[in-house]
């Protein structure tokens, strides 16, 4: 069977089998509304269909959650409508309107395209219209590197208690395994967004998961984790394995050190060629150098699969990062050559101790990772987890090298790929603006949403930066239907450029600057509500696109320069934040834009900005820091109640 069939052929996944290989435990679960758990079918939540009881906590609402919506045709050419016009002018503003009124007339080709995305959403074999073609447009069928431009990572603050790298790797890991056996024996509690379960269908494809090349488009395969207990590491390029379970328990902290250890010494001073360093290009050149490294040796696509089959891949690397931006520079791509970009789940643990995550991004999205990584580092800090005996054993079996056989044909793509990845690489900038002045904290005694606040700060400091506003992404979660993942939310509107430009005016008022502000904040929030109802426009207007057959003329609203240049994301934003993080972020999307991912914690606000050199990400970082400074101390005078004087 092809591993293509047999990507498909394990959808279904063979979790049960490993319900009773580990020795069961207690779940660790933090004490957190995100987290709470729903175990009885009476304790539903209001609008959701019968949950699946023969199911664990995890999954068993999935098939309750209702569907993904199809937009009206009316509703979402207004919204289209309204998001464009701050970004065009009148006589633009007037063809656009044509067109989407001939796009929608009564009997015209929007009301056909729309029937036939009706047809396919209410096809009752359909799941969710959007997922295959989202899927294979914004991930499987993308060409460009995976790192850079799909891949994201975590950066974590310093385990004071755990200094040693081999230390700190075996703490993570056995809090990693804690997780996964609740995920794999489906105890986990699902996510809950105002006490709406959401769907958790990806976590399937969390642990034991590898992304494939392949031509046209990759894939994704889940393997069975009753089987597959081992991890990868990898250090100097060097990959090994080791079994995490023996006798049906989980290796000690002090076992799974002991590993590591022994991995460092076997691996030396020495560096290998790189296998990881193939994962980093372009996706047809990996699938071909993919074949080229098979066709080297008689095991090497056993060793693969060894490395694509793990629980996850640990890699030890030897540099010994310092600052935020250098660390987060090593979690979000290191050398390119310790790594493999492929597997779902990269924990990095550096020679100095500081460690990270990188997520690749295929078929899970960041909410899921984020849950993963801030319980490793929560349970940690709080030391919930059981570390086992102190005791290293002696019938542990050493580690296994995987020995990849080399020819002058791997050689030689190695060394393309270190090239393209150097060239990549060194392109880039990335900076971090840990903000100190304030936090959620103050933002809500503003009586402000404090996403939407730090949206127009971005706002205010890329019209700073640039002078005008331009198009921006913000990442609406709609896993509160099945198989959901994103929406667009459109930050820029008419709204937010009047207020930013009225922040660079120094004639307008105070009182008048806020209340255009509270007006771009409203109009901001509107559309997050809609978008995580999955009432955006671009989802809808995507499906509609791809529902003109092969032999149909695009029709007028399509063909726009608008269309297009509405959707090209000069800033690419989210907001996920955790208390153990100091950073997280990925690249831009477009050649002349950011990626800024921010968190919003009580006291601080993080943003990470990263984009080509040319776009001189260190200046928006300035102004970032700027532009929260500006709107605190408008704010401070406008928006602060007045303390009550006491008697």
């Amino acid at each position: 069977m092809s591993l293509r069939a047999l990507a498909t052929a394990s959808r279904p996944f063979l979790l049960n089998s490993l319900k009773n290989t580990l020795k069961p435990q207690q779940p660790k679960v933090i004490s957190n509304m995100l987290y709470r758990n729903y175990t009885s079918a009476a304790a539903a939540p209001a609008g959701l269909g019968q949950p699946d009881m023969t199911k664990g906590p995890l999954y068993r609402y999935d098939t309750a959650l209702p569907k993904l919506p199809v937009p009206t045709l009316a509703d979402t050419c207004a919204r289209y409508l309204k998001s464009v016009r701050p970004l065009l002018n009148d006589k633009e503003f007037a063809e656009t309107t044509a067109a989407v009124a001939e796009f929608q007339k009564p009997g015209g080709v929007g009301e056909e395209l729309q029937k036939r995305l009706l047809a396919k959403a209410n096809d009752p074999k359909t799941v969710n219209w959007l997922e295959d073609w989202w899927n294979d447009l914004a991930y499987f069928g993308y060409r460009d590197p995976v790192v850079i431009y799909v891949s994201y990572f975590y950066a974590y603050k310093d385990d004071r208690l755990r200094r040693k790298p081999t230390q700190r790797a075996a703490a993570i890991i056995q809090s990693a395994m804690d997780f996964r056996r609740q995920v794999v024996d489906e105890s986990l509690a699902p996510e809950m967004v105002k006490k709406q379960p959401l769907d958790s269908s990806t976590y399937k494809y969390m642990f034991n998961a590898c992304r494939y090349p392949a031509k046209p488009s990759d894939f994704e395969l889940a393997f069975d984790p009753a089987q597959n207990n081992h991890v990868a590491v990898v250090r100097h390029n060097q990959f090994f394995t080791f079994d995490l379970v023996k006798d049906g328990k989980v290796l000690s902290t002090a076992d799974i050190e002991a590993q590591l250890d022994a991995i460092v010494k076997l691996a030396g001073d020495r560096k290998d060629p790189s296998i990881g360093v193939l994962t980093s290009d372009n996706r047809d050149i990996w699938t071909e150098a993919r074949k080229t490294l098979i066709n080297a040796g008689s095991q090497n696509e056993e060793l693969l699969r060894k490395i694509e089959s793990s629980v996850f891949l640990l890699c030890l690397d030897d540099s010994s990062p310092v600052t935020r931006d250098e660390v987060s520079r090593a979690c979000w791509h290191g050398d390119g050559r310790n790594r493999f970009f492929d597997k779902a789940l990269q924990f990095i643990v550096f020679e100095n101790g500081k460690a990270g995550f990188m997520g690749e991004h295929s078929t899970m999205d960041g909410t899921p990772t984020c849950r993963l990584n801030d319980y490793v580092c929560s349970t940690l800090a709080q030391n919930k987890i059981d570390h086992g005996s102190a005791t290293v054993s002696a019938t542990l079996e050493a580690p296994q090298k995987l020995n990849f056989a080399f020819n002058t044909a791997v050689h030689k793509a190695i060394e393309t790929s270190e090239k393209n990845f150097e060239e990549l690489i060194g392109k880039h900038g990335l900076h971090v603006q840990n903000y100190e002045g304030y936090g959620k904290g103050l933002i809500k005694k503003f009586k402000c949403s404090p996403d939407a606040y730090v949206q127009m700060i971005i706002q205010l400091a890329y019209f700073k930066m640039h002078g005008v506003s331009r198009p921006t992404y913000e990442s609406a979660q709609v896993r509160k239907f099945q198989h959901g993942r994103t929406e667009t939310c459109r930050t820029v509107s008419t709204e937010s450029v009047a207020w930013v430009k009225s922040m660079e005016d120094p004639h307008v008022s105070a009182a008048e600057k806020t209340a255009l502000f509270k007006k771009a904040l409203d109009s901001h929030i509107g559309y997050m509500s809609k978008a995580v109802e999955g009432q955006g426009c671009d989802r809808h207007l995507l499906g509609l696109r791809l529902s003109l057959k092969s032999h149909e003329s695009k029709p007028t609203i399509f063909q726009q320069e608008i269309f297009s240049r509405s959707s090209h994301w000069n800033l690419s934003t989210s907001q996920l934040s955790g208390e153990h993080f100091d950073g997280y972020g990925w690249g831009e999307v477009v050649p002349d834009g950011y990626g800024v991912a921010y968190m919003v914690n009580e006291n601080n606000l993080s943003f990470n900005v990263a984009s080509m050199k040319e776009m001189h990400p260190e200046r928006l970082h300035h102004y970032l820091k700027e532009s929260a400074t500006e709107m605190k101390q408008l704010f401070e005078q406008t928006l602060l109640e007045a303390p009550k004087s006491k008697l």
